[in-house]
């Protein structure tokens, strides 16, 4: 099938467009059902609607991964994401696969997804092989704990050395397991098993982070970190302080920012990088 690879320029950093067929995800959770069914059509034109507004890619995903939601099962999640996938093959934009699963990576894989997004950053059984064998490009996310559970307690003694000791370890087992380091890009994951205080450290700190030499993905677009700082707001109020957000992440060496708001988020970042470069 046609792919879009990740060739993309690394000297400007790039808007992530939220395709989630799911019906529980915070933000779009059943946008994309009509009669209880996956409607291809509307997700075509969500597509269409964010690459004219500047997306340079597009993470699909059939598993929500909201704080306390729960697994969804092999069968369910290929139900949802295979005709996504299979309907934008062609497409003139890299599609990323949003999966944990390494049966949905294989299959995904067959349609011409461009790269493999897990935010249990191939720790489930066989995903690392499975990764390996697709040759793709892969994105490791931190994650405390799992979605379920993930925000009750969470605990650090130094988020940031944290973050950064799991992820050299999972890079290190990618190269070992025979990933290209080329093929590979670190998430710190904000808002997955982390208070707002953790978050904002997080932050604060991610430079050290881009330091390691892999591409930086950053995910905070309309979450409750957002709501928290600000002493409460909706998930359609959240667009100025996701905006905020990924100006200070483009200026602390984010290459591609994770977003629902995609012309408002170009506009900004591409801001941000003109400063950045001078």
């Amino acid at each position: 099938m046609p792919r879009q690879l990740l060739q993309l320029d690394r000297s400007i950093p790039h808007v992530m467009g939220v395709l989630n067929v799911t019906p529980d995800s915070f933000s779009d959770g059943g946008h994309y059902f009509s009669s209880g069914k996956i409607d291809l059509s509307r997700c075509c034109q969500r597509v269409d609607a964010m690459m004219e507004e500047g997306a340079s890619l597009i993470d699909v995903g059939g598993e929500s991964t909201r704080p306390g939601a729960a697994p969804v099962s092999i069968d369910e999640e290929m139900e949802r994401v295979l005709p996504v996938i299979e309907k934008l093959a062609g497409y003139d934009v890299v599609i990323s696969l949003d999966s944990s699963k390494p049966e949905v990576m294989r299959e995904a894989a067959k349609l011409g997804i461009g790269m493999i997004n897990d935010v249990r950053a191939l720790q489930q059984s066989e995903a690392l092989a499975a990764a390996a064998s697709l040759s793709l490009p892969v994105c490791l996310m931190h994650m405390q704990g799992d979605p379920l559970t993930m925000q009750k307690n969470p605990a650090y003694f130094d988020v940031v050395s944290e973050v950064s000791i799991f992820l050299e370890d999972r890079i290190n087992a990618c190269l070992k397991a025979g990933i290209l380091a080329e093929n590979i890009l670190v998430d710190p994951g904000f808002g997955f098993g982390k208070t707002a205080e953790h978050n904002a450290g997080l932050l604060s700190g991610l430079s050290a982070i881009g330091q390691m030499g892999f591409p930086m993905v950053v995910g905070m677009s309309r979450k409750s970190m957002i709501s928290q700082l600000l002493g409460g707001r909706g998930v359609t109020e959240r667009t100025p302080g996701s905006l905020a957000l990924a100006v200070m992440a483009v200026e602390r060496g984010a290459w591609i920012i994770r977003a629902h708001d995609i012309k408002e988020t170009v506009d900004a970042i591409t801001i941000a990088a003109a400063v950045v470069s001078h």
